[in-house]
């Protein structure tokens, strides 16, 4: 647990901020099977994901904290009256994860192991920042801590709702090394986290790989979803994949054709994310392109 971190961070904010509050009563079905409470532009609050079979249900990304977990446990139940309940997330960040104190056992938490591993090494500096933003946001993450997975899997796991399967792969190393997405039989929904964004770049890091990001578009396109659900922000159609994809390769042509040129990899990652933000001045997570320039500056010949 890292609670007292947390909030000593707390204790230096000054800041105004919109509080990090799932939305209750804010359902949508997105098919036969699939919902998402929708973050309403919330920052520090997913797109939530809730997946409904006639013997289970699955929830994805429950949120920031207890608070915002019950709030998702209780719009769950709205819609399911399963006792069987799964639990997981897209990635190992905060808002993503910390709401699964609300689901104990027997509540079933499924992982990638290398979120678990990416969960223990960074959440606590995470959390620290985040708490540093408001009391409010240290209070709820005041009983975040490590919950090993009930059902850990390496690389792919196919879970059985009853009358529906979800198919998760983990797909990193893109915006994390574990980022995990999650496709809906039948309905063709995606849950895609961070790897897919609407009317936003990507949120490339230190971690990432242009060259994933790029495996990660031709998987996901394969599977035809017709409904994407990205991390944050809108949710939007099929076609997401390729807007993504054409900006992805855009950056990593700019910075193969500015390397060639001679130019050191400072100077490419600031001159590749002011042109993409002249192309797309509308656009949200502009400080990504820089990560993305750089990845692919080091993973050019």
């Amino acid at each position: 647990m890292f609670a007292a971190v947390v909030f000593a961070a707390a204790a230096v904010a000054q800041q105004t901020f919109q509080p990090p509050f799932v939305r209750e009563n804010a359902l949508v079905q997105l098919g036969d099977h699939s919902w998402v409470i929708p973050d309403g532009g919330t920052p520090r609050v997913p797109n939530v994901g809730i997946v409904v079979g006639s013997r289970a249900t699955l929830v994805i990304d429950p949120g920031l904290g207890r608070r915002n977990g019950d709030v998702v446990r209780r719009e769950a139940a709205k819609i399911s009256r399963n006792a069987e309940v799964y639990v997981a997330s897209t990635h190992y960040h905060v808002e993503h994860t910390t709401g699964i104190v609300a689901f104990p056992p027997p509540a079933k938490y499924l992982n990638a192991r290398v979120q678990e591993d990416e969960f223990v090494e960074g959440a606590a500096a995470q959390a620290t920042a985040f708490a540093a933003r408001s009391a409010l946001d240290a209070e709820l993450l005041s009983e975040a801590g490590a919950r090993p997975a009930d059902v850990p899997f390496d690389r792919e796991h196919v879970l059985d709702l009853g009358g529906v399967r979800v198919r998760m792969h983990v797909v990193g190393p893109t915006h994390t090394r574990g980022d995990t997405v999650f496709i809906v039989e039948g309905d063709q929904v995606l849950f895609a986290g961070d790897v897919v964004m609407n009317n936003s770049f990507v949120a490339a890091m230190a971690v990432s790989s242009v060259e994933a990001w790029l495996t990660a578009f031709d998987l996901l396109e394969s599977w035809k979803p017709r409904t994407i659900v990205p991390a944050h922000g809108q949710v939007g159609s099929g076609g997401l994949i390729e807007t993504n994809r054409a900006v992805m390769l855009a950056i990593q042509a700019r910075a193969r054709e500015l390397k060639a040129q001679g130019r050191p990899a400072d100077d490419v990652a600031e001159i590749v994310q002011r042109e993409m933000q002249a192309a797309r001045p509308t656009w949200a997570r502009v400080n990504g392109v820089a990560f993305a320039a750089r990845a692919a500056y080091a993973e050019a010949p």
